[in-house]
């Protein structure tokens, strides 16, 4: 079946590596599918080279006049039977035809833009329930989560950390939501452990300069965004998820494959996916003093962090796995281009 899918979000986030998982993993289970992308050069090779093709558009703002007539022509040609708009600004600017238009939400967003959407999508019971909450036809609102590939076993990265030092790992947008910061101040409690930070964003000179006022400078790494996910859990004894806000969390997921143990704040996403602290440790939001006592937890009891991490894994795999997922967006098109 014909699938178009369009992505406008920013170069790099959960949701947009997700994207970059599941088109080229729908067309290697048979699904006929167009990618409609931003300009962004780094995304359209990584998607070449995993055997897909995608169109770009600019999914600019208002004023931008260019993209729908321009993404009209795209998908009239291209005449799919499901049209995916990931995020608002997709769906702001998909045009109305002949398909079933669907929104894909990962997160709490303003329903406003999605309402020309004849479905909507959330990748967790909670968005799913909040969406339904806002008043969209509860018919009409679906649950598809994310899946992440098998991580375990690669060798690790090379950091620049002492040999031997415990080192903490967090992943993400350098942005207030996910709480870079109190993990900065967590570290203070924590002498000898390094924290190394995988992700780009506003807040980066901030949090260098909170690092450097915490004293923690030298025992912080700030690494910009990596793709290298499995040798960066393979190097780390902790993934730590601080974030104020998070609706999913895929570094989360991405650690419980990777076999790895998790220390996370109690937002949204973690408590869902941790599970009342069977697959991690869960902290209060916003507290340093808690996280810090979660994460020397789970680095003096190994055999805590073994088997929280092994529950992680075996929870991802029963629930998180390529096929499984892919067969329920499959599944989910198939129905919903027969009504």
């Amino acid at each position: 079946m014909k699938a178009a899918h369009l992505m406008a979000g920013a170069p790099e986030g959960g949701a947009e590596r997700f994207f970059e998982r599941l088109i080229p993993a729908l067309a290697r289970a048979g699904e006929t599918v167009l990618p409609v992308i931003r300009h962004q050069g780094d995304r359209v090779e990584r998607l070449r080279e995993a055997g897909v093709k995608p169109r770009e558009l600019p999914f600019g703002g208002r004023l931008d006049l260019f993209t729908r007539p321009c993404l009209a022509w795209q998908l009239r040609k291209f005449a799919p039977r499901v049209v995916f708009a990931w995020m608002g600004r997709a769906a702001r600017h998909a045009p109305t035809g002949p398909w079933v238009l669907v929104g894909r939400l990962g997160g709490y967003y303003n329903l406003t833009r999605f309402a020309r959407c004849d479905h909507l999508v959330g990748n967790t019971p909670g968005v799913v329930a909040w969406i339904r909450n806002q008043g969209f036809p509860p018919e009409r609102v679906h649950l598809l989560p994310n899946f992440v590939p098998d991580l375990a076993g690669a060798a690790p990265a090379a950091l620049p950390v002492p040999p031997g030092a415990p080192i903490v790992l967090s992943m993400g947008r350098l942005h207030n939501a996910k709480g870079h910061d109190v993990l900065l101040a967590a570290l203070t409690r924590l002498p000898g452990v390094h924290a190394v930070i995988a992700g780009e964003g506003p807040e980066r000179a901030a949090l260098i300069d909170l690092a450097r006022q915490a004293g923690v400078a030298d025992r912080t790494h700030f690494l910009g965004w990596r793709h290298d996910t499995a040798e960066l859990l393979a190097a780390c004894d902790v993934l730590v998820c601080p974030s104020r806000s998070e609706p999913l969390g895929n570094q989360i997921l991405e650690a419980f494959s990777a076999n790895r143990p998790v220390v996370a704040a109690m937002a949204e996403g973690p408590a869902e996916l941790l599970g009342a602290g069977r697959r991690g440790i869960l902290v209060p939001v916003d507290s340093s003093i808690a996280l810090a006592a979660g994460i020397e937890g789970m680095l003096n009891n190994r055999a805590m962090a073994h088997e929280t991490a092994s529950a992680g894994r075996a929870y991802v795999q029963a629930h998180f796995s390529e096929p499984s997922v892919v067969a329920a967006w499959r599944d989910f098109s198939a129905h919903v281009a027969k009504s």
